[in-house]
């Protein structure tokens, strides 16, 4: 990737990040807590499931992206957000606790990402114990991150207007 497209496809991903949480606010907004924690069915996720799950992401990926800024090339072995989640104390918490603490998060993040030129967005570390089991960068793990959100915001939508 030439050093305009890795400029162009970190802008992306960086407007990506910082919507989130805000877009997160504007589609919760008017429900309460009780509806916030209602799954529309017995298998389906809560809003507030669905962002301890971005949470338990953006810590795990976050984590991730520390660890290949901070080392040249390491080896680093993945750890799934889902298995991570269980031993958190996300699912624990109310929605208005989860929500400040996942921006919180996010503009940490964003302060690692925003000042990286070419070389640091593509900085790589090989990721062991996973079927992905592969060379990875911090842009990759950035889409990574920016790309399941999207999806998880549809997701969210979906869930609050099935309780309406």
């Amino acid at each position: 990737m030439n050093t305009a497209n890795i400029h162009a496809e970190a802008e992306r991903i960086l407007t990506l990040l910082s919507a989130t949480p805000i877009e997160i606010a504007q589609i919760t907004d008017g429900y309460d807590e009780v509806q916030l924690q209602r799954a529309p069915a017995p298998d389906a996720w809560s809003a507030r499931d669905i962002v301890a799950h971005l949470r338990a992401c953006a810590t795990v990926w976050g984590r991730s992206i520390d660890r290949m800024l901070a080392e040249a090339h390491s080896t680093i072995r993945y750890v799934s957000p889902r298995g991570w989640i269980k031993r958190s104390d996300y699912l624990s918490h109310d929605f208005r606790t989860l929500l400040p603490s996942f921006a919180a998060e996010r503009a940490t993040l964003l302060a690692t990402l925003r000042p990286l030129d070419p070389r640091g967005w593509t900085r790589t570390a090989t990721f062991t114990g996973t079927t992905l089991g592969k060379d990875a960068t911090v842009l990759g793990y950035a889409r990574r991150i920016a790309d399941h959100e999207v999806g998880h915001l549809g997701q969210l939508r979906r869930t609050l207007e099935s309780l309406r």
